[in-house]
């Protein structure tokens, strides 16, 4: 073969110049061309020194893909954005060596996940495996920012991000020096970690361990994050397992004094749902040591609701034993609990109410908890809000708790009992929270100062709703209670002058109760019984019913059950 003459050799170095300016030129309008279409967003330019961009020689397959992309782009995806054209483009992109075209396809995703709200197909996950894995910082932040969106956004099934591979990349970029990929990938964890499978899967790669280590980061993105992302793994009974070996008791019990009200928020919520289990307590709370008592108790104190909401849900999840409350109660804990009731914050005033009732279940903290101002609050509580079945039905249990202490004087001086029977007339029967509220006046009727104090309150409004609740047949449990207030105020005279404009709905219920299966129903029947029938009119009611042969009825049943309990005795005698 012969050789080429001087005018075709600079013919072909020509040629080759020509293709290398196409080249290098084709390139940049690329990335010029999406730099255009990405000033709409919240991208921000580097202020530092431009980084060069790296320009080898194209693949002949990558200079069509690169020319026939710009070419989409400048016409518009409209159609069909993240459609089979674009597919094939964006992955000959993703998979190039070139950094530069790598960053086209980072960039195009980044854009499409900011502004267009459309689902992933699934193939583009492949694209995205490329991106992660790619060397170049830049592509790291834009392809891990661009997958948080679109988690966040639903347009991609978690579990199947998983199932797809993309974990492992994700995980591999926690280990990243730059704060913007530690940040992106630690939000794509949190995200992931919906599901038990994600939150094995995670802790089977290693995950902990890194994210661990980035709740200490200087940086406050990367530390919400992280935190975020322990939050989400400590839903897995089996991950707070792991957790606690990897040391992340003391980590969360430290992060809960940050000055980030989030990262206290979301260290106080994964503390929160280990507390629930009751095997991490002795590690959090282990003796000598009560830093993590002493911090949750100032966090009740938090400008930020949620913050000191959060915090007793940890401290009602951590007293399971009556040492752990008294210790509460001596920290001084009821004045702040007591401000928290007159949050403006729903959630706040249920979860510190929620806390206070476990708190008065044990009788050493009563004497205590049944002071003039929790009582106050408590009964300014029920008055605002007594259709809210929470605030009512654990501040009914709380009095009941405290009136099982000897501080009656002290429940009666308070609004409370004017509280709870104003609450009977607005709560729905059907709610569960009603049951509470007539079990704690029940209870407060055995009294004979607080009955006194009752009766003084109860109107006709109040008669009728007694009544009819005594009546009502589908809450046993309500009506046995509502019978049980009515039985106690009986002795007093104005409650018999308001009974009597309800004669026929007391027959009714009398009746229900003589007849009743269990054996406490009929006693309260009879009691109420004999003392009604003192009254004239009522006796002269009953003599017209049918009650006299009632009552014979269960006087025979009750001889009938004697007798056979006599022979049971002497059977078992000889």
């Amino acid at each position: 073969m012969g050789q080429l003459c001087g005018r075709c050799m600079q013919l072909l170095r020509d040629f080759v110049a020509f293709v290398q300016r196409m080249s290098s030129d084709l390139v940049r309008s690329v990335k010029e061309c999406l730099t255009l279409i990405s000033k709409c967003s919240c991208l921000k330019q580097n202020s530092s020194k431009a980084r060069q961009l790296y320009k080898p020689i194209l693949q002949p397959h990558e200079r069509v893909t690169a020319q026939e992309f710009l070419q989409h782009i400048e016409t518009g995806f409209e159609m069909s954005p993240l459609g089979k054209d674009s597919l094939e483009a964006l992955r000959t992109l993703a998979f190039s060596e070139n950094p530069g075209l790598q960053q086209s396809a980072a960039l195009y995703y980044l854009h499409m996940s900011q502004h267009m709200n459309i689902p992933l197909p699934v193939e583009h996950l492949e694209s995205f495996y490329a991106l992660l894995r790619s060397a170049d910082l830049e592509v790291q932040q834009m392809s891990s920012l661009s997958l948080v969106n679109i988690l966040l956004e639903g347009n991609i099934d978690k579990e199947l991000v998983v199932q797809m591979g993309l974990l492992e990349p994700v995980l591999d970029l926690l280990e990243s020096e730059d704060p913007t990929v530690q940040c992106n990938s630690c939000a794509c964890t949190m995200i992931l970690a919906v599901s038990e499978s994600n939150r094995e899967a995670i802790c089977a790669a290693r995950g902990v361990t890194p994210l661990l280590s980035l709740a200490n980061s200087c940086d406050p993105r990367v530390q919400q994050n992280a935190v975020g992302a322990i939050l989400s793994l400590t839903q897995s009974e089996k991950i707070q397992q792991v957790l606690c070996k990897e040391g992340a008791l003391p980590v969360l019990a430290l992060l809960l004094e940050s000055p980030d009200s989030e990262v206290q928020y979301y260290s106080c919520a994964a503390l929160s749902n280990m507390a629930a289990n009751a095997q991490h307590h002795e590690a959090m709370l282990r003796p000598g040591n009560r830093f993590l008592l002493r911090t949750l108790i100032s966090l009740l104190s938090s400008s930020v609701g949620k913050v000191s909401s959060q915090a007793c849900v940890c401290l009602r999840n951590l007293a399971t034993s009556a040492d752990i409350q008294a210790e509460m109660v001596a920290e001084d804990v009821l004045p702040k609990l007591c401000s928290l009731l007159a949050s403006g914050n729903e959630d706040v005033r249920h979860a510190s109410i929620a806390l206070l009732w476990i708190l008065s279940q044990h009788p050493r903290n009563q004497d205590t908890l049944a002071c003039a101002e929790l009582l106050q609050s408590l009964g300014m509580l029920l008055s605002l809000h007594k259709t809210d079945p929470v605030i009512v039905a654990h501040a009914a249990c709380i009095i009941k708790n405290l009136s099982l202490s000897k501080n009656t004087e002290r429940i009666i001086e308070s609004p409370c009992v004017e509280s709870l029977l104003q609450t009977m007339l607005s709560t729905d029967t059907e709610e569960d929270s009603l049951h509470y509220v007539t079990s704690c006046l029940a209870e407060l009727s055995k009294q004979e100062g607080a009955t006194l104090h009752m009766v003084q309150w109860i109107d006709e409004p109040l008669t009728k709703c007694l009544v009819r609740l005594a009546g009502q047949l589908k809450h046993t449990e309500t009506s046995f209670q509502a019978a049980s207030i009515i039985q106690h105020v009986i002795g007093h005279e104005k409650m018999v002058l308001l009974l009597k404009h309800h004669i026929g709905e007391i027959q009714a219920y009398l009746k229900n109760f003589l007849v009743h299966q269990e054996i406490r129903f009929q006693q309260l029947g009879i009691a109420t019984f004999c003392r009604l029938q003192a009254d004239p009119e009522f006796a002269l009611a009953f003599r017209k019913s049918q009650m006299a042969k009632l009552l014979e009825q269960v006087r025979q049943q009750t001889e009938e059950t004697q007798e056979l309990l006599r022979a049971a005795n002497c059977h078992e005698d000889s």
